[in-house]
């Protein structure tokens, strides 16, 4: 099938899948989704972009079969094992050594597919930590847009032919037994969590050692690659590491990743300091320290309510019990509204949602930030803040509620916008003085103008090589589906033969000379009794009508029998006068049976002939 030209009727496709099933494909690379697409309309028998949207519609169906399609899912354990053992013996070590033995190691695995990738970190990791540290301290979260994928990831349930890459000692000591294949341990499966994440349009997950995404982005345009990977910097630690497919340069990052190991794909995070004022942390109950006397109490909510930032304090069941002097200022919030659910609040969900965060802060146990958050003051002013959600524990480790804290950072943005209109003047200036060397300047520009030039190509390479490792994914994917097919075929030819031999071993068990007619009265079958009467073979007579034959046998008078038994009818058997392949005279019994389907149906006739031994006279 020819692939389509970019048309509008595709992106008016696009639209509607978004729209349908909320998979915005607007990030993706054009000639990849013009192939898949166009592969599951021919599978359908869909000419046209506008008759696919219309069978969409009209088949909801389809919509899983479009996704398993476009979303090619094509991985293995340990693929490109010269990268997984530099992982396992440079990376992974790295990260080790540089946390404190009771810190957690966060892992996260982009486009998991169905999880070989994940569960061949996890085996790197345990192999590094023990199984003992590794269920403590290791979190690796699986993401991918598939959801059928996930659910077979979260199986952990792999065939044999699956498993031929991981080592034996390994797959012996990482899997069990399950039904007709194995699956990764259970009891290590807990550091696991499969879950749907859209690289293009959901939040990264945050605080991560380590993120393989092998063979994602390439499936990206350039732009959306750069978004990807500015997620991807935010996701990082300022000491971790970034594992790519072997298509996957970072042309276009380089600021934020620099190389480790370019021939390998890993890079790590540059880290940039930025200047954050720290957030007052709220007392804790429960810590071992005898209680405060009422004074002390008193002090601990004076200082809370003239903290110089905004707070607010959220219990575990939803209301919010603390607001201080400056966030009851700033948010209009007065006594009535405390003890009130904080998701009745405006301030919950604008300018940014809070209550999902809440949530998340919760789940994690960690502190949530998000940042520049434009928030309008009384006055109609716009200011700038950094948001904080810290998770707060009683002495039995329970959740008792969420602090959150507002940072105001206008005056901080305001010194950003001065700074760039500093360098504004100062670039002006500096032109000014480069008049005085324009010859310089001219073979700047050209040195410049060559190096654009060799980026653009180099972009160009990038960017083919990218899709040739596509069409080879969607290459491979094919071959495993063609593989599947010859293995159904080979069953079913072995199936056959077995058949074919067992009817030639009856019609060879006969003592009679047996010939099968279909309705047209051509031989079909003709066994080795029935070539020594007459002297041919079934290679002789096969397809040929019976009473065109020249046999030394009177067919003619068989005609109307072997009618009559296509019929369905039973005739009487017949006594013909003959002369064998050797000239002798007999005489020769045929019996004529009507031959029936496994339906019931006459589809031809059965002739026993066998000679006819004479009385002794």
């Amino acid at each position: 099938m020819t692939q389509a030209p970019v048309t509008e009727e595709f992106e008016e496709l696009l639209e509607f899948i978004r729209s349908r099933r909320g998979f915005d494909f607007a990030g993706y690379k054009r000639p990849s989704l013009l192939r898949r697409i166009g592969k599951r309309m021919q599978a359908v028998g869909v000419e046209g972009f506008d008759p696919y949207r219309e069978y969409l519609d009209a088949h909801p169906d389809e919509f899983a079969a479009l996704f398993d399609t476009v979303l090619i899912n094509v991985t293995s354990f340990f693929r490109d094992p010269d990268t997984w053992e530099y992982v396992a013996q440079e990376i992974v070590p790295r990260i080790v050594f540089d946390k404190v033995a009771v810190e957690p190691i966060r892992v996260w695995s982009t486009g998991c597919a169905t999880g070989e990738e994940a569960y061949t970190i996890g085996i790197i990791l345990a192999e590094q930590l023990g199984e003992e540290e590794f269920r403590k301290r290791v979190k690796i979260y699986a993401t991918d847009v598939d959801d059928k994928a996930l659910t077979l990831g979260r199986l952990a349930s792999y065939s044999t032919e699956q498993l031929e890459a991981v080592p034996a000692a390994l797959r012996e000591k990482y899997f069990e037994p399950n039904g007709g294949g194995l699956a990764f341990r259970k009891d290590l499966r807990r550091s696991f969590i499969f879950g749907r994440n859209d690289l293009v349009q959901d939040p990264p997950i945050g605080r991560i050692d380590l993120l393989v995404s092998r063979n994602t982005l390439m499936y990206f345009t350039p732009e959306t690659q750069g978004k990807v990977l500015s997620n991807f910097y935010f996701a990082l630690n300022d000491d971790g590491y970034l594992v790519l497919g072997k298509s996957e340069v970072l042309l276009t990052r380089s600021t934020l990743f620099t190389a480790t190991d370019l021939k390998r794909r890993v890079f790590e995070k540059v880290p940039q300091q930025q200047i954050r004022e720290r957030l007052l942390s709220i007392a804790r109950h429960g810590d071992g320290k005898p209680e405060l006397a009422p004074v002390d109490d008193r002090l601990r909510v004076a200082a809370f309510d003239s903290a110089p930032i905004p707070q607010l304090v959220v219990a575990a069941d939803g209301t919010i019990v603390l607001a201080n002097s400056h966030a009851r200022r700033v948010f209009s919030l007065g006594a009535v509204d405390l003890d009130r659910p904080f998701s009745d609040l405006d301030l919950s969900f604008q300018p940014v949602e809070l209550r999902s965060l809440i949530q998340q802060s919760i789940d994690s146990g960690q502190p949530v930030t998000v940042r520049d958050v434009h928030w309008p003051n009384v006055a109609g002013e716009s200011r700038a803040y950094d948001v904080q959600l810290t998770p707060l524990s009683a002495s039995d480790g329970g959740r008792i509620g969420t602090a959150i804290s507002f940072v105001d950072v206008t005056r901080f943005r305001h010194l950003q916008d001065t700074l760039e209109r500093s360098k504004h003047e100062l670039e002006t200036a500096y032109e000014e003085l480069q008049a005085t060397a324009e010859e310089l300047e001219t073979t700047n520009e050209e040195l410049q103008s060559t190096n654009e030039e060799l980026e653009t190509t180099n972009e160009e390479l990038q960017s083919t090589n990218e899709e040739l490792e596509t069409m080879n994914e969607e290459l491979q994917s094919t071959n495993e589906e063609l593989e599947t097919i010859n293995d159904e075929l080979r069953s079913r030819t072995d199936d056959l033969n077995e058949v074919n031999a067992f009817l030639e071993s009856i019609l060879a068990s006969f003592q009679a000379g047996v010939v099968v007619v279909d309705a047209e009265l051509r031989i079909q079958a003709w066994n080795e009794q029935a070539a020594d009467l007459w002297g041919l073979r079934l290679d002789d007579v096969a397809e040929q009508h019976l009473l065109n034959l020249d046999i030394g046998l009177p067919v003619g008078e068989l005609r109307d029998p072997i009618r009559a038994a296509v019929a369905g009818n039973q005739p009487d058997a017949l006594v013909l006068e003959a002369v064998n392949r050797r000239g002798r005279a007999l005489s020769c019994t045929v019996i004529i049976s009507p031959l029936r389907g496994a339906r019931g149906d006459v589809r031809g006739a059965i002739l026993l002939m066998e000679e006819r031994e004479e009385a002794e006279q």
